[in-house]
């Protein structure tokens, strides 16, 4: 277990000063910055506890020594990892509640094992009876805890996919995944550290390995992700959105003064209907604004419509292409994948395949032999 412990405190060590070294560049924006501070410091305090149960020896001195460490500062570290994704997530907005339910839960469980250490009559490192009730109650706390960060993570997370699907023409998900693969992987771990930081053997050294894979990931995905364009694409998509709410809200407010329209979903079905005649769809990068003043519409209207279509913006787009492409297939069978894709308007081929397979169910190719033998069934 020693090599463990010294093993993960030089990983969090090469860790904490990758992120110290993120490139200034990157830090002058104000939320990346706030972010990368509270995930430096969540690291750093992974670090001292692996150093300090090195150091101190306290797993050979007993499970409840160990465990007293490790949620004195698992908590804190976990909470402040948790703040670094929800600043990401709502543009360096960190809610009251969301900052005080980890203080609290750190300053509550930090009462309960001072009042054990110094009711229980033993030395503080002796470990006791009391202390190992103060700890299972801690751990009830500390599960609490990720489990409210977990509701908070995935209701975020919901928000920013529902923000890219309005806004961009194609399914931009992906660039979030190393997050929702995070927030998932955070409470995991937090919620089975009170099962395993009670236990000693094989099952413990799993956990451990299992961690320090996490927090690498953490790590290494946080960093690529704040030096990428992936920041300002999201927060360009979460702008849009704050557009159109005020370009609805100035709507509602002028509607006494201009005439009245009955019917707005009836204008902006038929300015659809003809956009898609044109071909409008089959151009690649059309963004939800642009297609909005090409119908002649208000942004918050076409949203309207496509929200009775029970549709995001992206997932009607891809519909529209999916459908031009199966036409073009047939027409054209000798056309290669990659023409077809760009001729639908998809920005690179392996995208086009897999979102052509999940809404028909065959590849382009398969898709295109049925096709051509049908045709010359009827012929």
């Amino acid at each position: 277990m020693e090599q463990v412990q010294f093993t993960a405190t030089v990983l969090m060590s090469i860790l904490t000063l990758k992120l110290l070294l993120l490139p200034s560049k990157v830090t002058v924006n104000p939320i990346i910055r706030r972010a990368w501070w509270l995930m430096t410091f969540g690291i750093a305090l992974v670090g001292v506890q692996f150093l300090l149960q090195y150091i101190l020896g306290l797993r050979l001195l007993g499970v409840t020594q160990a465990v007293m460490l490790n949620l004195a500062f698992f908590i804190p570290a976990s909470w402040l990892l948790s703040m670094s994704i929800i600043c990401l997530q709502r543009r360096g907005v960190i809610s009251r509640y969301d900052i005080y339910v980890g203080l609290m839960t750190w300053i509550i469980v930090l009462g309960l094992l001072t009042f054990a250490a110094a009711t229980d009559g033993q030395p503080l490192l002796a470990g006791s009876a009391e202390m190992r009730q103060a700890e299972i109650v801690a751990s009830i706390f500390y599960t609490a805890m990720v489990l409210y960060y977990l509701w908070r993570h995935v209701k975020n997370i919901r928000l920013l996919i529902r923000a890219l699907k309005n806004y961009y023409d194609e399914d931009l998900g992906d660039l979030l995944r190393w997050m929702r693969v995070s927030v998932i992987m955070l409470p995991i771990l937090g919620s089975i550290v009170p099962l395993i930081i009670f236990t000693d053997g094989p099952w413990l050294f799993f956990y451990g390995l299992l961690m320090l894979l996490f927090i690498f990931f953490l790590v290494d995905s946080f960093f690529n992700y704040v030096v990428s364009s992936d920041p300002a694409r999201l927060q360009e998509a979460e702008e849009h959105e704050d557009d159109e709410e005020r370009e609805e809200e100035r709507s509602q407010t002028d509607r006494p003064l201009i005439a009245m329209d009955a019917a707005p979903m009836q204008r902006v079905e038929h300015a659809v209907k003809q956009w898609v005649a044109k071909g409008g769809y089959l151009r690649n990068g059309i963004k939800q604004p642009y297609v909005a003043e090409e119908l002649g519409v208000p942004r918050y209207q076409l949203t309207m419509w496509l929200h009775n279509q029970n549709l995001k913006y992206a997932d009607w787009i891809t519909e529209l292409r999916i459908e031009e492409a199966k036409h073009t297939l047939g027409e054209h069978p000798e056309w290669s994948t990659e023409a077809i894709s760009q001729h639908c308007g998809f920005s690179d081929r392996s995208y086009f395949q897999r979102k052509f397979k999940e809404k028909t169910g065959l590849s382009p190719s398969d898709y295109q032999t049925i096709v051509g033998s049908d045709i010359k069934t009827r012929s």
